[in-house]
């Protein structure tokens, strides 16, 4: 099947072809006539796989041209990336089509964007928060949306985005088609299609935890963290081959020392991006790694989650995922749109552990390969990897300090004071002759009569 074979309007069909596509991907063939239908949808696909176009095409090859200022599409989306990312896709195929659409995410001045909604929007993508917020102050209408897209909807509730959700459901149309898209089902998942979906038709074009044949997977065996940076050195001289690199770590301190100990030697042709980063750098090391100016960029999970790059040569596991649904999710960067890609993934003996999950969830042993010769073993440790008897004791401190003694102490001499109760009481009031009741203003009255 080609787009042309699909009921796509002669606008949608043009920017089709500019793009370049001409043949939908499973997930976009067989999403369309079920949302176009207006039942609500329930689409598991792996990332990668076009998921965007997939519920954007037949929404707008439905939506008629209205000059209403309250917004009838609403897409949730997790991060604010994914936000840029959704809107800069309908873009595209709103080419020829007067469509109004919206990003609003949190970290920008909400003020700004209560002004461009008043200028009245068609579609509006939101991370959950940012829009609940624009809903209450009154500032979005909610009364008119049609049809809810929640994209990446696994992520978003392991985010806790699930209390928002609830809300937001509250304050839109009862009536309305939901159209929820993920890369894997969970039982968070579930329970959100059992409370709140009507008899959802359910797509799905591969297993969850099933990897892309065009990827080509290997992992190595590596004794800890410097090890790990020291082949990331010797991959990375390779520019030919490693020419546009998505380098997975879990953590943000673990990107942030990472990115210190590479910087040195690649500081030109890298960028980092993790929550801790403005909204502004975050968005620009994006877009100069997509757009090529930087070779190689440094993510956490979340950041790069769902997010789309054109011909990622290499997917680096730095670390291994503690969630074998992660894997999937890193791995999906590359070899998009049926290309070619390689992944790598690095390994401690701590980590074996998670790496058998990943390949029990996959139901496939990825191959290890041995060190380069050149790769120097490190013997240094980070702190988390040292010795639990190496960590927080002074070296400094004399083995007496730790011997534990009986909890007493003799008390100060202003602590040895003994309450005396009324008589001390007593004693005050005839030496400073107070009166015993001083709220008692009869009673003042009295004594002073006598």
């Amino acid at each position: 099947m080609t787009f042309e074979d699909l009921d796509l309007s002669n606008q949608l069909q043009y920017a089709i072809d500019d793009l370049g596509f001409t043949t939908p991907t499973p997930i976009q063939e067989q999403a369309f006539s079920v949302v176009r239908s207006g039942k609500d949808v329930v689409g598991i696909a792996q990332t990668g796989t076009g998921k965007t176009f997939a519920y954007m095409l037949p929404i707008l090859r439905d939506l008629k041209f209205s000059k209403q200022q309250h917004p009838r599409i609403l897409v949730l989306v997790p991060t604010r990336e994914l936000v840029l990312q959704v809107v800069e896709e309908i873009e595209k195929l709103s080419k020829y089509i007067n469509t109004r659409v919206l990003g609003v995410y949190g970290g920008t001045n909400i003020n700004t964007q209560k002004q461009a909604i008043l200028q009245g929007q068609d579609i509006i993508v939101a991370t959950p928060g940012r829009l609940y917020d624009l809903a209450l102050s009154n500032a979005l209408k909610l009364k008119s949306i049609q049809k809810l897209v929640i994209d990446e909807v696994d992520v978003m509730l392991d985010l806790g985005f699930r209390f928002q959700l609830m809300n937001i459901f509250d304050v839109i149309p009862e009536r309305r088609q939901n159209i929820l898209f993920s890369a894997t089902m969970t039982e968070d998942v579930d329970a959100l299609i059992y409370d709140f979906f009507k008899n959802p038709t359910k797509i799905s074009v591969a297993v969850s935890g099933t990897p892309l044949d065009n990827i080509e997977q290997v992992s190595y065996n590596i004794p800890n963290f410097f090890t790990k940076v020291n082949l990331l050195h010797h991959l990375l001289r390779d520019k030919e081959t490693y020419n546009k690199v998505l380098i997975f770590v879990g953590f943000k301190r673990t990107a942030d020392l990472l990115f210190k100990h590479l910087e040195e030697v690649f500081n030109d042709e890298m960028c980092v991006i993790h929550s801790n980063k403005t909204q502004n750098y975050r968005i620009r090391s994006i877009r100069q790694f997509d757009e090529g100016n930087n070779r190689i960029l440094l993510a956490t999970d979340v950041m790069a989650r769902g997010l789309d790059f054109d011909n990622v040569s290499h997917v680096i596991n730095f670390d291994t995922p503690d969630f074998p649904e992660n894997y999937m999710h890193r791995i999906g960067r590359t070899g998009r749109a049926e290309k070619a890609g390689k992944t790598l993934l690095f390994s401690t003996d701590k980590e074996q552990e998670a790496k058998e999950q990943i390949e029990t969830l996959m139901d496939y042993t990825i191959p290890v390969l041995e060190l380069p010769e050149e790769v120097e073993i490190s013997k240094l440790l980070t702190e988390d990897e040292r010795p639990r008897e190496d960590q927080g004791i002074s070296k400094n401190r004399t083995g007496l300090e730790y011997v534990p003694g009986p909890a007493f102490h003799e008390k100060s001499e202003k602590n040895k004071k003994v309450n005396l109760g009324g008589s001390y009481r007593r004693e005050i009031a005839k030496k400073y002759k107070k009166p015993k009741t001083r709220g008692d203003k009869n009673y003042n009255k009295r004594n002073k009569k006598k």
